[in-house]
């Protein structure tokens, strides 16, 4: 596919944005934002901070899985459209193949098979921070996936000999004590 915006990176390695994705949630992003963020910078976009800042108020929203949908916003980074061309337009068609693609293989790759931030994070304390270990994995997993799937469509090389993995059991909120 071709891309709206322009690009230096001519390889990336997916894993290596699966990674700075968790350390830009690690270090005060929210999951939305570090997604975006590592892929921006990993694909070398020409796009401004602006576009990170767009994508604050996603994460935590209780539906969606901000990890999710910061990575399909950088799909769209890259493939979206500019004009109302309806809802045949080849090109925005090819672009929710390919988020239904990433979100697909999320709800199996988190080991919780949901794309729900309410369910994802069923049980864990938000405020004490719980979640923050699984939120920062699953930030990882779909950066990393998406990057994949960007190298894929846009022709820059995947470095990486394997692809991203999915977790092979979820994580679980800690154990309450009965009072």
């Amino acid at each position: 596919m071709e891309s709206i915006i322009t690009y230096h990176a001519t390889e990336v390695s997916p894993k290596a944005v699966q990674k700075r994705a968790e350390e830009l949630y690690a270090g005060g992003y929210f999951c939305c934002e570090a997604a975006v963020a590592s892929i921006r910078d990993a694909f070398q976009a020409d796009v401004p901070d602006s576009v990170i800042a767009m994508t604050s108020g996603m994460s935590r929203s209780g539906c969606m899985c901000g990890a999710l949908n910061g990575s399909i916003l950088a799909l769209s980074m890259f493939f979206g459209r500019t004009t109302a061309d309806g809802p045949k337009d080849p090109k925005v068609n090819a672009l929710m193949a390919l988020s239904h693609e990433l979100h697909d293989w999320f709800r199996e790759a988190n080991a919780k098979h949901a794309a729900c931030c309410r369910v994802l994070t069923r049980g864990f304390d938000m405020s004490g921070g719980e979640h923050k270990k699984q939120c920062i994995a699953f930030t990882g997993l779909c950066a990393g996936k998406a990057a994949e799937i960007l190298c894929r469509e846009l022709g820059v090389k995947n470095i990486d000999p394997e692809p991203i993995k999915g977790l092979e059991k979820p994580y679980l909120p800690p154990k309450k004590e009965a009072v």
